[in-house]
């Protein structure tokens, strides 16, 4: 009895005394670390008058302070740590001494998991599922609106809230993995306390922690773990180059530099050729670095040092607290360039297969392919930057695919103007000389950010088909957008963010459609005719998908390709034991396949498999091909 009571109380003491601390110092980040970590710790500190301090830590030998950093504002300190090879896990106590004052601050220094740094990452083997959770499905609804987030859910409102958390993610882990993909890329779910707009996560308000309207950082590691169990990987989207008007530390920065602060206000020029360009004017560079990418997100200067420092190290700590399999970066090309660079090498020198794909949104090959790490730039730089997301080629689908103003397709529904002409998706491939790492290039359809495809190819579920066999087959690593694979529509073939990033049909209680489950989509066109096609593609979206993953052919093979003639086009995937024919006919006339034409790779093929249908099939002149549809036919050498 004695013995419980004595634990009692020093358990409360301890609790007392941590809560003072917290008083005293509201912020220390990292919030933990790990021994054997390459990556140098150097903590963060915030409190009232905190810079006034001395700092020792106290624990086993090993871990001890090296050097303190003061900030601009008293309100900060830097402290740099030494975690010795030595060092055992536990829980250390950092010692703040102001005068006779003295705060005692615990800090947990873990033990990593073995294998940590060796984890491996994203590939050209797996599908990546593009998710905006906030859209996806809400798991826990009393968490849609919180008493300490400024903007409540709304369901009524494009813009606004709805509700989709991490727990909806989880409960539809199953689907997600039936569909063929093995990777999860969801727009961001750290917090972000925008007034007005802040389900798309893109303002960050709080780097160390999950959105509380998405869940916990706990539930977080939870779905990573989830997610793992069933071979799904998932991939964390951050944002280095602003962050939120929001933000905590907008109302106290560490440093007068900390963000770039422009008196007036400056927007970004947002040119991305000023990164490259040899006759660019300092002044323009200034701008497209400096300036804000809009009122409300603050551009962080990577210049300052530790800023970047603790950049570089909340990458690394998501990884190791959750078990993270890969980033993908927003807006890279607005950072400054050096600075960026060191950020994405100080993560994959701690994860050397770790990889990580950035934002450079342009059409241009040159300018995409000038940020891939290994790039032989003429100016020498190396952004370290492992992989890039193929623009140029979306494009390219989008353009051979859109359907025509007018066109009597799909339902009837409108689409943009101009011709579709597959010749763009083989212009688009010819440039492939300029890139310097093809199995590193993120291929996809859309995103968060583009028109549903629905919208652009005119309601029209053939052209879909071409787009998942497209999405299929091609070099890369493939990314879909989450309800594309049963093309939902806005009814716009135009951008309209809030309305594209749409709620998934089933995702909330009482929704009239399901289209998690086949029962659901089998039923779905019943309830909405704007489903009508919805489990017909999904059906082969999902043959297209699971059949690629286990295909090296189409991981690591090469691409052989033919001048389109008369909107259709042939190419191979092919290596040493495999070959896999595609042939497009994106005409409105029944075509046959011109297989002779074809003789430099098909004269020794004989039989082979029709991987949608899964019926052997001999290829010959004589091949009809319908009108918008394809033909993947597999062989064995």
């Amino acid at each position: 009895m004695k013995r419980t009571l004595f634990t009692c109380l020093a358990a409360g003491i301890l609790f007392s005394l941590s809560s003072m601390a917290q008083e005293k110092i509201q912020r220390v980040e990292p919030l933990s670390w790990w021994t054997g970590m390459k990556t140098e710790l150097q903590l963060l500190v915030n409190g009232p008058s905190i810079g006034e301090a001395d700092v020792t830590i106290e624990g086993a030998p090993g871990v001890w302070v090296k050097a303190v950093h003061k900030a601009d504002s008293p309100n900060y300190l830097f402290v740099d740590v030494e975690v010795e090879k030595t060092a055992k896990p536990g829980t250390y106590t950092l010692v703040f001494q102001r005068g006779a004052e003295t705060i005692r601050y615990p800090y947990q220094i873990k033990a990593r998991e073995e294998g940590s740094a060796d984890r491996t990452s994203f590939t050209t083997a797996d599908l990546i599922y593009l998710i905006v959770p906030d859209r996806f499905a809400d798991g826990d609804p009393s968490i849609d609106s919180t008493e300490d987030t400024a903007e409540k859910a709304n369901r009524s409102q494009p813009n606004g809230r709805h509700g989709g958390d991490i727990q909806g993610i989880i409960d539809h882990l199953d689907y997600i993995a039936d569909l063929g993909a093995t990777a999860i890329w969801s727009t961001p779910l750290l917090g972000d306390n925008a007034r007005r707009g802040s389900y798309h996560g893109y303002a960050c308000s709080d780097y160390y922690h999950i959105d509380p309207r998405y869940g916990t950082n706990d539930l977080y590691r939870k779905l990573v773990q989830k997610a793992h169990s069933k071979g799904v990987k998932i991939i964390m989207d951050v944002v280095t180059n602003h962050s939120s008007t929001d933000h905590w530390w907008m109302k106290d920065m560490p440093f007068k530099d900390w963000v770039h602060m422009n008196d007036p206000y400056v927007n970004s020029n947002h040119n991305m050729g000023l990164a490259m360009d040899p006759n660019a004017s300092k002044a323009d560079k200034a701008i497209m670095e400096e300036g804000w990418f809009v009122g409300s997100m603050p551009d962080m200067n990577l210049d300052n040092p530790y800023m970047l420092k603790y950049f570089q190290q909340w990458a690394v700590w998501w990884i190791e607290f959750s078990g993270l399999d890969g980033f993908r970066v927003d807006t890279w090309f607005y950072n400054e360039k050096v600075p960026m660079s060191q950020w994405a090498k100080a993560v994959t020198d701690e994860y050397p297969n770790f990889n990580i794909v950035g934002e450079n949104w342009s059409a241009n090959p040159d300018f995409v392919a000038y940020w891939q790490t290994g790039n032989p730039n003429n100016d020498g730089f190396d952004s370290h930057l492992p992989s890039i997301m193929d623009f140029p080629l979306q494009a390219a689908i989008s353009q051979a695919l859109q359907a025509p103003i007018g066109a009597a397709e799909g339902n009837g529904s409108r689409g943009r103007r101009g011709g579709s002409d597959i010749s763009a998706v083989y212009n688009a491939l010819s440039h492939d000389f300029i890139y310097h790492d093809l199995s590193h290039m993120l291929i996809f359809l859309s995103n968060h950010d583009i028109a549903r495809i629905g919208d652009t190819f005119g309601h029209d579920p053939r052209r879909m088909k071409i787009a998942y066999t497209l999405l299929a087959t091609l070099r890369g690593i493939p990314q879909l957008f989450y309800g594309d694979e049963m093309m939902l529509v806005t009814g716009n073939p135009r951008r309209d963010d809030g309305r594209l990033r749409m709620d998934f049909p089933g995702g909330w209680k009482g929704d009239p459609v399901n289209l998690f489950t086949e029962k659901g989509r089998a039923q779905a066109a019943k309830a909405d005719t704007t489903y009508a096609h919805a489990k017909e593609l999904h059906d082969y979206a999902r043959t297209l998908f699971n059949w690629r993953k286990g295909k090296e052919v189409i991981h690591s093979g090469k691409t052989l390709h033919f001048i389109p003639e008369n909107n259709t086009y042939g190419y191979f995937r092919y290596n040493d034991n495999d070959v896999v024919f595609v042939f497009i006919n994106n005409s409105e006339k029944e075509c046959t396949v011109p297989w002779t034409r074809f003789s430099e790779m098909t004269a020794d093929l004989k039989d082979g498999l029709n991987i949608v249908t899964g019926e052997k099939v001999q290829v010959s002149d004589n091949t009809l091909v319908p009108a918008y549809s394809t033909l993947v036919i597999e062989y064995k050498r």
